[in-house]
């Protein structure tokens, strides 16, 4: 027979852990590792029985006491100590934890005693709407300003003729005989581990617990009629490509007068051809010659709110990056903006006749190389790796 494992290297734990952090581990594992969670892993049963096994000990003060004292023998009851394992024969609760907290977080809440039966069963409410969802394409200029935008969708709306009821009569309704009126049917299955009874929603009433007998014409019992809807969508200054305006209450309506869903719009925004966005700032490349690079002049720069004047120094170098401060994006509900950059890029002539050559030949004599402050940098740098 092979060894057992130490049970707190079981329950991935130290020696010297808590008994909170005891059963926060077991928790996990028997999550983790239960059979009705793994139907297609015949691997995990012996390893639910350790974790089990390992809890009963561990949770126990007086068995912890013994196996922290003697180890497995201090547990075995053959070995006169009086401790016990129990073993996975002991079931599935293990002693002094509370599983419905550990299977009602799996299933959502519905406790243990839903899924092994055990326990009275709700009915199930009226379902909230299903959320719509879509998207919506607008220019850079609309994101970066904010705009309003019509949309039309179809959506399910509360029956008009049975306000959204699903009867035609006050008494268009009776008990559902399937489930009793509970909306829950119960259901016994055998399994390796046992007998065990599980609840599901009533197929015949869908959880209400009730059956239309009178339906509504109108809508056919059901309470909601497909209707097309205009709305007007607000876009807020701001927003930027990939993001999601959330408008709550115009999704779906829900069942019986149940709340409605949201519609949720996912924003593509355009690309513009001057202007790139990165985050809240603008950035643009502006060409200019060579003579006004050299010279400096005066340029108008395009930003969101139009044309604006400025002055290019003398001297200026390709590349050279200047900052336009609260000429870029506003922040998303926030009066602050980011700020534009501009590149200038120095554009050189591709086709020059022979005077304009010549022209420039003699300016670039006259200009000797003290002007050239990056080549002069670069020649001295290379006669020192590389020699003369």
């Amino acid at each position: 027979m092979a060894e057992k494992r130490d049970f707190y290297e079981v329950l991935g734990i130290t020696k010297g852990a808590t008994d909170d952090e005891i059963k926060k581990a077991y928790r996990k594992l028997a999550k983790k590792y239960h059979p009705d969670m793994n139907k297609d892993d015949k691997t995990v049963e012996p390893k639910f029985k350790e974790v089990n096994e390992a809890y009963q000990i561990l949770s126990d003060p007086q068995k912890k006491a013994n196996y922290d004292n003697y180890g497995h023998a201090g547990v075995d009851p053959n070995a006169g100590f009086g401790g016990g394992g129990g073993g996975f024969g002991g079931g599935f609760g293990g002693e002094g934890v509370d599983l419905g907290d550990i299977f009602g977080s799996v299933f959502g809440g519905g406790g243990f005693s839903d899924i092994f039966g055990g326990g009275s069963s709700r009915r199930r409410g009226p379902a909230r709407g299903r959320d719509i969802h879509m998207s919506m394409e607008i220019t850079f200029d609309q994101a970066a300003k904010g705009v309003t935008k019509n949309v039309s969708l179809y959506r399910n709306e509360p029956c008009e003729e049975c306000k959204g009821s699903g009867t035609a009569s006050a008494n268009g309704k009776s008990k559902c005989s399937t489930c009793g009126g509970t909306g829950h049917v119960q259901q016994v299955q055998r399994t390796p581990f046992g007998q065990f009874a599980s609840t599901r929603v009533c197929d015949a009433c869908k959880g209400t617990g009730e059956i239309i007998t009178d339906p509504c014409k109108k809508c056919g019992g059901k309470g909601l009629n497909r209707k097309q809807v205009k709305l007007d969508v607000n876009i807020p200054a701001g927003i930027d490509d990939g993001q999601t305006i959330s408008l709550r209450g115009e999704g779906e309506a829900g069942e019986k007068g149940a709340q409605h869903g949201d519609l949720l719009i996912d924003i593509r925004v355009s690309r513009h051809p001057l202007f790139r966005r990165e985050g809240f700032n603008v950035y643009c490349e502006i060409p200019v010659t060579f003579v006004q690079a050299a010279l400096g002049c005066e340029i108008e720069v395009p930003t969101i709110d139009g044309k604006v004047k400025y002055n290019v120094p003398e001297g200026t170098q390709t590349g050279t990056v200047f900052r336009l401060k609260g000429k870029g994006i506003q922040f998303l509900h926030d009066k602050r903006r980011g700020d534009q950059y501009v590149t200038v890029t120095i554009e050189i002539p591709k086709k020059l006749n022979n005077k304009q050559k010549e022209l420039i030949r003699q300016l670039d004599q006259m200009s000797g190389t003290d002007n050239y402050e990056k080549q002069k940098t670069f020649i001295k740098k290379m006669k020192d790796v590389l020699g003369k």
